[in-house]
């Protein structure tokens, strides 16, 4: 690695803008945006399957191959999620020759954001419960608290539980449970906020519940944003890292794509506009999560714009989601892909009717045919990509991208008007129906008793202007993990529907989706260790 100076230097930052975290990463001041100048690129991917995808691995080469090329590239991811890492998923740094350095650190504590949204989080629900045994807030009883803990390890004991048991002393007693810190509104917060005045607006704006007259209380009328603030402070500030080859890279915030946005800070992306000449940035999950959201919340609040999108696929997934079971994913099986093909070609329409160009970028692995490709490039074209091309970032880096990063080039030059899927003052029933219709595919929305409440109420309180985010499974288009490819014919299922009005959006929650995921039957911190450097990220 290169001193972390060296790489701000190389991008015009100097050093009074940093504040160095050891030798290899450091915050970068706000001080330090100016006005943009670069192309925004945005890369997504087809509904995810256990084969994988490759969209961070996809999104470093892309970055590298741009600066073998003579152009100046940034990419911005969001942190990864120490529960993942510990959970199901290992770390999220990229793959092979195409990774973001230091691995180790990114992937765990690195500057302390995640912590520091935690307990800015905690703060604000221990001051709220304090408040309330203390008859600060009239008419707010324990019952009316909304406002769940997070935690940033998966722990499925801590779903639901009871609060303020032993007597009048440790009250208030309340059900209530915790949420994984990525769900926290916090994170969706901090990753949205233009600066320190917007965060603490935004701060002051969360609903931490309802006095008996369903009067909304917010943080600020409980006094936490002040200490909030002060917790949040240094992790406002966007972090600059390197990839593997020596390109920037800013790794900031994280919150989930299927319960939150999905998308790394604003902050970050319009910093690094104003450095460079791409600057190239990932949609969590697949395009009909990540993207949707990316586009709908993060783009349209923030006023910033993609130039062209990435559409990352696989000829193993597309297999996957053709019938083929894990163990066969490496046959040749061209009837496979026929199939599986069609969740490409949806995804490739989501993106198109954002008024988007977009290329597909096949991820390929030694067992893929030339017949497979073939496949893949007909279905995309034919569907509305302007190219469809392989890429082997992972086994040949910046090189195994630059067929990628010549095509982005020649799309992002294209002049391009984004459009939207629904208008910003439609009612919160027809922004949910546009989603679940013309991005899903569902033929109709289906809403508990429960969530028909709360959406009643959500709308005489006046959020209708607020976009939606949706909290569904990542697995599929439908609310159902099992129905993969492309499912047709069936109704959307919401079940709940929460507030988060202090990020500025309504998420209503499908199917069974969990804001607190469990560990698996071998979880992967069962494989970390530490001798001479860490061990058993992957």
């Amino acid at each position: 690695m290169e001193s972390i100076a060296a790489i701000a230097r190389d991008l015009g930052l100097g050093p009074k803008y940093l504040i160095a975290y050891g030798d290899d990463k450091a915050k970068v001041s706000l001080d330090a945006i100016r006005a943009p100048h670069g192309k925004l690129i945005a890369v997504t991917g087809i509904t995810p399957t256990s084969a994988g995808e490759g969209k961070t691995t996809t999104a470093i080469g892309l970055t590298d191959a741009l600066a073998k090329a003579g152009r100046k590239a940034v990419v911005t991811l969001r942190q990864p999620s120490l529960g993942p890492v510990f959970g199901v998923k290992g770390g999220g740094t990229g793959g092979g020759w195409a990774t973001v350095v230091p691995e180790a650190d990114i992937n765990l504590h690195f500057t302390g954001d995640s912590h520091a949204v935690t307990t800015a989080h905690n703060l604000l629900a221990a001051l709220t419960d304090n408040a309330v045994r203390r008859h600060q807030i009239p008419d707010l009883t324990s019952d009316g608290i909304t406002w769940r803990r997070v935690s940033p390890i998966e722990d499925r004991a801590l779903r639901n539980i009871v609060t303020g048991l032993g007597g009048d002393a440790n009250g208030p007693v309340r059900d209530t449970g915790f949420d994984i810190t990525e769900a926290s509104e916090v994170m969706a917060i901090l990753s949205l906020a233009t600066g320190y005045d917007d965060l603490r607006k935004r701060l002051g704006a969360i609903t931490v519940g309802y006095t008996t007259d369903k009067r909304p209380v917010r943080a600020g009328e409980i006094g936490a944003v002040g200490s909030m603030m002060a917790l949040l402070k240094d992790a406002m500030l966007p972090n600059l890292v390197q990839t593997g080859a020596g390109q920037p890279a800013f790794v900031h915030t994280g919150p989930f794509a299927n319960i939150a946005h999905g998308a790394s800070s604003v902050v970050a992306d319009k910093l690094a506009l104003g450095y460079a000449d791409y600057v190239v940035t990932e949609c969590g999950f697949g395009a009909d999560l990540g993207f949707e959201k990316f586009m709908h919340i993060k783009m349209r609040s923030s006023g910033l714009r993609p130039a062209a999108v990435v559409l990352v696929a696989t000829v193993r997934a597309i297999k996957s989601h053709g019938g083929v079971p894990n163990d066969a994913l490496t046959r040749p099986d061209a009837m496979a892909v026929r199939i599986g093909a069609a969740n490409l070609e949806h995804m490739v329409k989501i993106v198109k009717s954002f008024g988007v160009p977009v290329v597909v970028s096949i991820n390929r692995y030694p067992s893929d045919t030339a017949e497979e490709i073939v496949i893949l490039q007909d279905v995309a074209i034919t569907a509305g990509a302007s190219a469809a091309v392989t890429c082997s970032a992972f086994t040949d880096g910046a090189t195994g991208a630059a067929e990628l990063a010549e095509a982005v080039e020649r799309l992002a030059a294209i002049k391009s008007q984004v459009t939207y899927l629904y208008k910003e003052d439609a009612t919160l029933r027809d922004k949910i129906y546009a989603v679940a219709t013309k991005v899903y595919g569902a033929t109709s929305v289906t809403l508990s008793p429960a969530a028909n409440r709360k959406l009643d109420f959500y709308q005489q309180q006046g959020l209708d202007e607020l976009p939606i985010c949706i909290a569904k499974t990542a697995f599929s288009l439908t609310h159902d993990p099992t129905l993969k490819n492309r499912p047709t014919q069936f109704s959307f299922e919401i079940n709940d529907i929460r507030a988060s009005t202090g990020a500025g959006f309504i998420y209503p929650i499908a199917g069974d989706i969990l804001t607190m995921p469990g560990l698996p039957r071998h979880p992967r911190a069962l494989d970390l260790d530490r001798h001479n450097n860490v061990t058993g990220i992957t």
